[in-house]
């Protein structure tokens, strides 16, 4: 018996030991520290005429329009309040570019309050907020900063262009984007840490959130990576990319998280395939499960809104990686895909495994009654 059960503890042992957590395959570090993440979405962005923008490709026939909502978020740790993007103003107050396309209709923003009206409807002082971090300085991430108190810093990545207007004509700040805060520069030259391929930093020190270097859509572009329970994550993926159909389906995707039956029903007659094709499909009827790259791709005209497509596709290849493992939430900017099936703010995106929220979701785009769906022509604006 004694050896039996000796025998028994070592197996266990051997089985223990031999069992990692899938998060360690990207060699982020084990850690008990962890932040709350909440979500808010600001408003709708649409953006009318493709030829003033067009972030992904293929674009198909009616759909012109690309709708883009605007993520923000707030991160807990230690009780103390910080945000991840705010998504854009809710005035005209823009520089002057900015404020001609507005005017002349080809962007439209829907969002009665801003994110500081929705901070402070939902009983979080602005006066809380310890600093704001921008994905990157485009107009629908940074807010109006004026509205926060001095108290509250800006961390920016190194890379980002902080000229303002008037002084310089041609920029898209305004000095009151910067005035009266600390400005804290995130150098990823210096990390030492390197998650999926990305260079990390460890934001608070404890392992429970991170700013990634995600290069290609602008100077200075992050992400970020939350620790929302010891082994699960969520990625606030910035504009690394626009449509969730850029980032799925990968092999590896497919592999752990089929689509839905229903959906591949759906899908069968619903996607196009004069514009899409798998292995498994026919025409008429295209095959989800055959599909074994992104639908999508970044563009790489001069209005696709990156400044070097070529980096944004390796930013978005290592991305996908953590985007195919079980322990990572992926959530874009403006994936638009989501915008119905989020938990936002009062709630918290913590529970997100548990409530298999991600086998939930990230097939929505396939799915034609979603907003998100642009798989095939249609006479209608997207």
């Amino acid at each position: 018996m004694p050896l039996m059960h000796i025998s028994t503890s070592l197996l266990l042992a051997f089985f223990v030991a031999g069992t990692s957590a899938s998060y360690g395959d990207f060699d982020i570090p084990p850690s008990s520290a962890t932040v709350d993440v909440r979500v808010f979405n600001v408003g709708d962005l649409t953006i009318d005429n493709s030829a003033i923008f067009s972030a992904l490709e293929p674009m198909l026939p009616g759909h012109d329009a690309l709708v883009n909502t605007a993520f923000s978020f707030l991160v807990e740790h230690k009780q103390k309040h910080f945000m991840f993007d705010l998504g854009m103003r809710n005035d005209s107050n823009f520089v002057p570019a900015l404020e001609a396309a507005f005017a002349a209709g080809l962007f439209q923003f829907d969002a009665p309050k801003d994110i500081t009206g929705l901070l402070e409807g939902g009983g979080i002082p602005l006066s809380s907020i310890e600093a704001v971090i921008w994905s990157h300085a485009h107009f629908d991430h940074i807010g109006d900063m004026s509205k926060f108190p001095n108290t509250t810093g800006l961390i920016i990545g190194a890379e980002t262009n902080t000229s303002t207007f008037p002084e310089f004509p041609a920029a898209t700040l305004r000095a009151s984007d910067f005035a009266g805060h600390n400005i804290t520069k995130i150098d990823f030259s210096t990390a030492k840490l390197t998650f999926g391929g990305m260079k990390a930093v460890d934001f608070f020190g404890d392992g429970s959130f991170y700013l990634l270097n995600a290069p290609g859509h602008l100077g200075g572009h992050m992400a970020a990576l939350a620790r929302v329970t010891p082994t699960s994550f969520v990625i606030l993926a910035g504009d690394t990319f626009h449509h969730a159909g850029v980032a799925r389906p990968s092999p590896q995707f497919q592999k752990n998280f089929p689509c839905p039956a229903h959906l591949l029903e759906e899908a069968k007659s619903a996607i196009s395939t004069d514009f899409f094709w798998s292995s498994g499909s026919r025409v008429g009827a295209f095959d989800v499960p055959s599909r074994t790259h992104a639908f999508f791709t970044i563009s790489d005209l001069p209005t696709s809104g990156y400044i070097d497509p070529p980096t944004a596709d390796v930013s978005l290849e290592k991305l996908t990686g953590f985007d195919a493992d079980a322990d990572f939430f992926l959530i874009a900017s403006h994936d638009l895909s989501l915008k119905d099936s989020l938990p936002y703010f009062p709630a918290y995106l913590n529970d997100w495994q548990k409530s298999q929220l991600k086998q939930n979701t990230v097939w929505n785009f396939v799915d034609p009654a979603n907003p998100a769906f642009r798989l095939s022509p249609t006479n209608q604006t997207a």
